[in-house]
């Protein structure tokens, strides 16, 4: 219960600060400002409640809160683990400061820029039941967008592709199969390879993850571990 309550507020901070950055950039009206837009949508489909973004909108037509600035974290876990943290924050020496001591604590070891993303691809991932992969290669080849690979887990189809193409590709599936139920779709950093760990390494990237979650600045955590599918 303390963790669930704990990952919505996370939610709503994540999905805050990304309206308030959109709206102050863009303007605070939605209907021309496409990136709130897609922001608001996201957080509604996210259940965000509905006062948590208008409060943010107002606050950026105010233009009396803070500015953050997105920084990312690279770093080294256990068993051949990489982890990236992408955080958004008023205070980077101060952010900067907590994440190592997460890095230090639970035996970890953050690096230097650069150290850890070439092991990535950024790329935007669509993920529907109710279609085939063969239905959606069809859809995004008929749409003319190149897919970087597409694949079935659990009944599951994800297309992946290029990260500006995220918004063509669920529109190309649900063109293709209306009755497709989108289940995911994000801009995020997929690995190359992934690692299995041992229960004791498992439980400190649990720790890890638990006390990055307990930062209001950390907006996602990326790596390569495979995680067990109830804890992913």
């Amino acid at each position: 219960m303390a963790r669930t309550s704990l990952l919505k507020s996370k939610v709503y901070s994540r999905f805050g600060k990304e309206i308030y950055m959109n709206a102050k950039a863009g303007g605070p009206d939605p209907d021309t400002n496409l990136s709130l837009r897609k922001s608001i949508e996201k957080a509604k489909a996210a259940q965000v409640p509905a006062d948590v973004i208008k409060r943010n909108i107002e606050k950026a037509k105010g233009g009396t809160g803070e500015d953050y600035t997105p920084v990312r974290y690279e770093g080294f876990g256990w068993g051949g683990s990489t982890i990236i943290v992408e955080c958004m924050t008023d205070n980077v020496n101060r952010t900067f400061g907590e994440v190592r001591s997460i890095f230090t604590k639970t035996g970890a070891k953050i690096g230097i820029a650069g150290s850890v993303i070439h092991q990535y691809q950024y790329v935007a991932l669509v993920s529907a039941e109710g279609i085939s992969e063969d239905e959606a290669l069809e859809a995004v080849m008929n749409a003319g967008i190149e897919a970087r690979d597409i694949k079935t887990e659990d009944g599951v189809v994800s297309v992946i592709g290029e990260p500006t193409d995220l918004d063509s590709i669920r529109d190309a599936v649900v063109a293709a199969k209306p009755t497709a139920s989108i289940v995911d779709e994000r801009v995020t950093y997929l690995p190359n390879d992934y690692v299995t760990l041992d229960e004791d390494d498992l439980g400190k990237f649990y720790r890890f993850r638990d006390m990055t979650d307990e930062l209001d600045d950390v907006q996602e955590v990326y790596t390569n571990i495979d995680l067990p599918v109830e804890e992913e």
